[in-house]
């Protein structure tokens, strides 16, 4: 058959980008704010997985919207998979990053070892279209747990999280400019996309106050899907992506022997220099400030819960406590999902009430305000810590009378 993937050029770049941005924010939509769960939602595309993986394996050739809708779906299954052992299972970030690397591992040697070449100017079997897409599986996981921990330690913001993937795949370029393998540089380039558009869509998606530019989830998705589109599109019409040859010896890049080993010592050079970024940066002290963005002022800390409710109508705080009840019941049932869609009322009753009670007393007003972001912040984390949030909420409980 003829070669079933793309050409590398900078359109390549472009739309995996954009495929990656849409697995995070697409992924988070479908998960929190539609409130479907994270098994649930990771089991409808593990099944939409499975059909569009089906309908890519039977073309022969190269088709730029089967291909990249098979990329799409692979960036949000990878992700959820990635979240289901961090958020359901409790696996550690670093445990995760380490196994999803061995996986990859294995599967370049078992590749390596069958075909003798990683190259994806190769792909012209099914035994390695095979292997080419579960790599792409496990490098959408192995970028998403990266990517995650990297955040983890450094508590870096959005904006700022995005500049390290972006100067780690600049350093690839030029190693590969300077004489680097091609292969190499291409799968390590491949697996620093993912954190790069997670990052993005974070910083599209998140709040201005927590250093996003507040677009949302569902604007991001929608913005990239239509971008994704229009690009294949354009793709489709002018073939400039399609792979003529069939010959992987013909595939760019393979240079000076001598050479790729010197810029092999260059990319572990590169290495070093981002762990020590990460440690010093793990070593700054952010965490406190980060598990806490929205702590009250010092001034309406010492509240009583009957200082904190007795300006405000009874009917009020009984609605509010009988929500905060809810969303603690339906946590402590397992059911992650429901408890944040549940806390979302309390989100939105609150609010409702604001013009009303917060003229009544804005110091109580300001106590109770700052309990209820503690609630939302700790279950709509990306990484939820019950612990963190059994006690956000009995804390306003407590507060609440």
């Amino acid at each position: 058959m003829l070669n079933k993937v793309p050409e590398i050029t900078a359109w390549f770049w472009v739309i995996k980008i954009l495929c990656t941005t849409v697995g995070e924010s697409f992924a988070d939509w479908i998960n929190l704010t539609l409130g479907v769960g994270l098994v649930a939602t990771a089991l409808i595309f593990t099944a939409v997985l499975g059909g569009v993986l089906a309908w890519q394996l039977s073309r022969t050739r190269y088709i730029p919207f089967v291909y990249w809708l098979t990329v799409v779906v692979l960036s949000v299954t990878g992700t959820l998979y990635t979240d289901l052992l961090t958020d359901s299972q409790g696996v550690p970030l670093a445990v995760s990053s380490g196994v999803f690397a061995v996986a990859l591992a294995v599967v370049f040697g078992v590749w390596y070892a069958r075909e003798r070449t990683l190259s994806i100017h190769s792909i012209v079997t099914r035994p390695r279209e095979l292997f080419y897409w579960l790599a792409i599986l496990v490098t959408f996981a192995l970028g998403t747990a990266t990517g995650d921990w990297t955040l983890e330690l450094t508590g870096w913001t959005p904006d700022v999280s995005v500049l390290l993937p972006l100067g780690l795949i600049a350093a690839i370029v030029l190693g590969w400019r300077l004489g680097a393998d091609a292969v190499l540089s291409f799968w390590l380039a491949y697996i620093l996309t993912r954190p790069l558009g997670a990052n993005l869509g974070d910083w599209l998606g998140s709040p201005a106050d927590e250093g996003g530019l507040g677009l949302g989830t569902a604007v991001t998705s929608v913005v990239f899907l239509a971008a994704i589109l229009g690009t294949v599109v354009y793709l489709a019409r002018t073939r400039c992506d399609v792979i003529e040859g069939h010959d992987p010896a013909a595939a760019p890049g393979a240079g000076n022997a001598v050479r790729a080993r010197i810029m092999l010592g260059y990319f572990v050079l590169v290495a070093a220099v981002t762990a020590a970024i990460l440690v010093r940066a793990h070593q700054q002290p952010h965490a406190a400030a980060a598990a806490e963005p929205d702590a009250p002022a010092p001034a309406t800390a010492s509240l009583s819960p009957q200082q904190a409710t007795s300006p405000f109508p009874a009917a009020d705080i009984a609605r509010f406590r009988t929500i905060t009840a809810d969303t603690l019941a339906k946590l402590d049932a397992g059911d992650q999902a429901a408890a944040t869609a549940r806390v979302t009322d309390l989100e939105t009753a609150w609010d409702d009430a604001q013009p009303t009670l917060e003229p009544k007393d804005r110091k109580a007003w300001t106590f109770l305000d700052g309990k209820i972001d503690h609630v939302l912040t700790a279950l709509r984390a990306k990484h939820p810590d019950r612990t963190a949030e059994v006690e956000a909420l009995n804390t306003l409980l407590a507060s609440l009378g």
